[in-house]
Formats: structure tokens, sequence, C-alpha cells
């Protein structure tokens, strides 16, 4: 880690605040090795781990990952079985590792699709860990963002049914306001492994001025020193935000 911050300094390089992350590649990580594919999984997440803690030495403040999408629900019943059992696991150990780093962590999704247990796990989580004050991780379940910008339309519709507002009060602060991401500022980077280059559904409001990096390294193998050549393609972005 020392060469790293070495070079962050040396190159003087501005790193994001916040790092938005989606996870690709653990089933075909898997496969290579002739491994089913929950055997991606769980490396991926020793992956999330080891990147929170190389981020946060690097300076970022923010990660937000996406651990399992609305659309994951299509995926054989033994992987979905899998990946449920993966996250609750993740999450128990994840109270333990969040007190010891001082870390505060959130659950971003549609709950109400989770199964009571799991939802409890969250809760707790949350509770545990509301008061850290070092790197703030959000975590991405059942997540969707369509679904997510749908959920947050109804929640003003029902509050101009019941005349709290206006049609002509609704403003963009209070439709992030009523998003998921409440409080979270939006991601400078967007970092999609695996080579794939689209957002396959995640933050499409927060990631409006986000710049991506994409990379053919499948998640699983994602390194620190992956995570510096995405902070020097980061530097090497001019963001305009819409301006000349």
């Amino acid at each position: 880690m020392e060469s790293i911050l070495k070079a962050i300094r040396e190159e003087n390089l501005k790193v994001p605040k916040h790092v938005a992350i989606i996870l690709d590649g653990n089933g075909r990580w898997a496969k290579k090795r002739n491994m089913p594919r929950n055997y991606g999984h769980v490396q991926g997440s020793k992956t999330v781990e080891q990147i929170i803690e190389d981020g946060y030495n690097m300076g970022i403040e923010y990660i937000t990952v996406y651990a399992f999408s609305t659309e994951n629900w299509k995926r054989s019943a033994d992987e979905v079985d899998a990946l449920m059992k993966l996250l609750a696991k993740y999450l128990i150990d994840c109270i333990e590792r969040s007190t010891k780093n001082n870390m505060q962590v959130r659950v971003i999704g549609d709950k109400t699709g989770l199964n009571d247990k799991l939802v409890k796990k969250i809760n707790e989580l949350e509770d545990v860990t509301k008061d850290a004050t070092g790197l703030k991780f959000t975590i991405g379940i059942n997540y969707g963002g369509r679904d997510e910008i749908r959920r947050a339309v109804a929640e003003i519709a029902k509050e101009a049914a019941e005349g709290v507002i206006q049609p002509e009060d609704v403003t963009e602060d209070m439709i992030s306001v009523h998003l998921d991401t409440a409080g979270l500022p939006d991601p400078d980077l967007l970092i999609r492994t695996s080579g794939e280059e689209r957002l396959s559904n995640f933050l499409p409001w927060q990631l409006a001025y986000t710049e991506f990096y994409f990379t053919d390294v499948l998640w699983p193998d994602f390194t620190k020193e992956d995570l510096l050549k995405a902070i020097r393609y980061y530097n090497g972005r001019e963001r305009r935000f819409g301006g000349v």
C-alpha cells in the first residue's frame, strides 16, 4: 500500500470522494477455474473487503457496490439461494468488521422483496454502524435504479395527493431526498469490471455526471493496483458538469 500512496502523492492525484462499483465477472472467474458460480461470488465478497480497506487508505470516503439487482432473481433458483445465504453471512460478518474499522454501512434497494431474516440483519447492521465516522459503505441488494425512481415518484405523488406539496414544488433536490441514497453525494467515479460497458440499471439518477471506468479484469482479480489505474483515469478526465 505504501507504494500506492507514494504514487498518489508524487503524481498529485485527486482521489474521488465517492466510488461506485459494479462487481461483475464472479461467475466467469469461477468458470475459468472449473468451479461452481457460487465459488466466484465467495471470492468476490473477499475482494470487496480488501478494496474497501484499500480504497479508504487511499482517501476514498464513500464506496457503493452493486451486490444483487432486481434482475438477478431471474438466475437459477440454486444460484439465487446461494447468493442470499452468502449475503446473509456477509452482513453478519460485516457487523464485526464495521465496528472494528469505524465503518458506516447502509443497504439500498427494495427490502420488501427480501426475507424477514435478511431484513433483520440489514436493520441490525445499519443500526450498529449508524454513528461510525469512517468510510461510508453502501450495498445495493434487490436494487434496481428504475425501481428506486418509481418508489420515489410514488412517495412524492402520495404527498401531492394528501396536499402536503404541490406539483410545482417538485425539484431535483426533492426527488434526490426520496431516493434510497438520500444524504449521499453522487458518485464521482463508476468502476465496472469484466469488460462489460453498461450501467445495468445501477444508480441512473445519481450517475448523471459521473466518470465511467471500464476494465476487462474480473472482479475477484481486482486489486489495489487496478483501483489506482481507475483513479489515474479519473484524473485524466475534465469534469465540466455541463459547463464549458
